[in-house]
């Protein structure tokens, strides 16, 4: 809702303005934000007008004195997406959005076997990242 204070957008602004603000470590998806907007409709603090094949959502009269009175409350959720994220944590987050990009050119450009050699590597690389929580800080 914060960010419709600011001016009025469509879901997929939206995501892409939460992603920036969180300098790409919280991506929401579709299935996450719609349902949210759709919600707050339903509760009368947005309003969504239809503009060519999609909405734009402004915050009503009622959402922009909810937004005033609970301003602290909200906060800022883009600045807590991270937990305290360090650099080393944003690089982990890129390297597994390059490696699903690879996949993905395998996946589209790959033959039968690349894809299965691949989906072999991937099943692995997650084998591989639970068993390091599984070792613990100690190992």
């Amino acid at each position: 809702m914060i960010l419709l204070e600011e001016k009025p957008s469509n879901g997929y602004q939206l995501i892409q303005e939460l992603t920036e603000r969180s300098n790409d470590t919280w991506r929401p998806s579709p299935g996450s934000i719609y349902p949210v907007l759709q919600q707050l409709e339903d509760e009368g603090l947005v309003e969504a007008s239809t503009s060519g094949t999609g909405r734009t959502y402004a915050l009503s009269d009622s959402g922009r004195q909810l937004v005033n009175d609970q301003r602290e409350q909200l906060g800022r959720p883009w600045e807590n997406t991270d937990g305290g994220a360090n650099v080393s944590a944003r690089e982990l987050m890129g390297t597994g959005r390059q490696v699903m990009l690879a996949a993905r050119q395998v996946l589209i450009a790959g033959s039968e076997a690349q894809v299965a050699k691949a989906t072999t590597i991937l099943s692995d690389a997650r084998r591989a990242l639970y068993s390091i929580l599984a070792e613990g800080d100690d190992a």
